[in-house]
């Protein structure tokens, strides 16, 4: 174990001994600062130290030739520093090391999002399309909120707004989870400080009575024997798609004229009532044997799990290409506020949590009273 003073010079003529694997130069200026030369001919500059527990410990500095003798020195006599008031160089390094990808970190996610959401394939997909590829490989450290920033200036071009909110959403998401789960690195969130564009999604299309009849008529001529009832009982009740697809005969009660709901979008069971022509839609419903769905797939027995095709071209030979199909709930909170409904009730029909989500239906409300005071007005004929 031969001590010197480590300068350039040394450090360019030390060799290994012979017989001996590795021979250490110690520094005689910096304690723990040492040249390591071992038998193949590789030089590389470390510091040694005992660590706060008492355990000696090292952290490589650099391969000789790598970086100069200068350069070590001074790296040396940092760590050294840090040392004496009670730092660990090596602790750092390994938590360095410890701090995951971005595409680990996805993977916990997407398991965590399937132990409790109805639906999590859908931030699957955002995970898988949109996040990793851009993300996967660097360490949660690194990915930075001007780089987020920009990265999702540059999908607003092509996406849609609310895809791209989504897509930010989700990351946010992630890091949330991280820092929740003590994840090294993800003590600051990025997305955090990534600026949100305000933007209006509330598509608002609502059925006159004559439209609604001729989707049904065109869903009647679908090659999907369901779809007809399907659009009705959204249509008649405001319930939503899942909601109906998901439905079963031992949740109706025709006396009562009553469908429970028992899991529902916020997560509280309710009855939805059921207008005399819902119960006739029911009873006009097709049961089979062993099957206990209202209006499932006839082929599988099982839930539709996808109506676009069909609901797209029946929509279309009804020449309402612009209507989506939750438009069918809008329309039905519609036709109740326009023909006299107060908004409470049609909030308790649809099954909102909230007087806030049922209020964007309030112009249609001031729009039956306008209707009102000028029936009054031409009944007094005042001009």
């Amino acid at each position: 174990m031969p001590k010197a003073k480590l300068d350039a010079a040394l450090c360019l003529t030390a060799r290994c001994q012979p017989g001996k694997k590795r021979t250490d130069y110690w520094d005689t200026s910096i304690s723990g600062f040492v040249l390591e030369c071992r038998a193949s001919g590789s030089k590389a500059f470390v510091l040694r130290y005992t660590n706060e527990y008492g355990k000696q410990a090292q952290r490589t500095i650099g391969m000789y030739g790598d970086i100069t003798y200068d350069q070590a020195r001074r790296v040396a006599q940092r760590w050294r520093s840090e040392v004496v008031l009670g730092g660990d160089p090596a602790a750092k390094k390994a938590e360095k090391k410890a701090i995951p990808t971005f595409a680990e970190l996805a993977r916990q996610h997407i398991a965590h999002n399937e132990t409790y959401q109805k639906t999590p394939h859908n931030t699957e997909r955002i995970i898988r399309c949109h996040l990793i590829p851009k993300w996967g490989t660097m360490r949660l450290d690194e990915i930075k909120s001007q780089a987020i920033a920009t990265w999702l200036a540059g999908l607003r071009k092509t996406l849609a707004p609310a895809t791209c909110d989504k897509i930010r959403v989700t990351l946010n998401r992630s890091f949330e989870l991280a820092a929740k789960w003590n994840i090294p690195g993800a003590q600051v969130n990025p997305v955090r400080a990534v600026p949100r564009p305000r933007f209006n999604n509330k598509k608002e299309r609502y059925l006159t009575a004559e439209e609604a009849e001729r989707l049904v008529a065109a869903c009647k001529e679908s090659a999907n024997t369901q779809l007809a009832a399907i659009v009705q009982l959204l249509l008649l009740t405001g319930a939503r798609k899942t909601e109906i697809l998901t439905a079963q005969w031992s949740n109706v009660d025709l006396d009562r004229r009553t469908l429970y709901l028992p899991q529902t979008k916020n997560g509280k069971p309710r009855h939805v009532p059921l207008a005399a022509a819902a119960v006739e839609v029911i009873k006009g419903l097709r049961r089979w044997d062993k099957c206990d769905w209202l209006v499932p797939n006839p082929t599988t027995r099982e839930p539709f799990t996808d109506l676009k095709r069909p609901w797209d071209t029946a929509r279309d030979k009804a020449g309402l290409s612009d209507v989506r199909i939750h438009d069918l709930r809008h329309s039905a909170a519609s036709f109740m506020v326009n023909n006299g409904v107060d908004l409470y009730a049609v909030g308790k029909v649809l099954g909102h949590s909230s007087p806030d989500t049922t209020q964007r239906y309030s112009h249609l409300s001031d729009s039956t009273l306008l209707s009102a005071v000028e029936a009054g007005a031409a009944k007094m004929q005042l001009t």
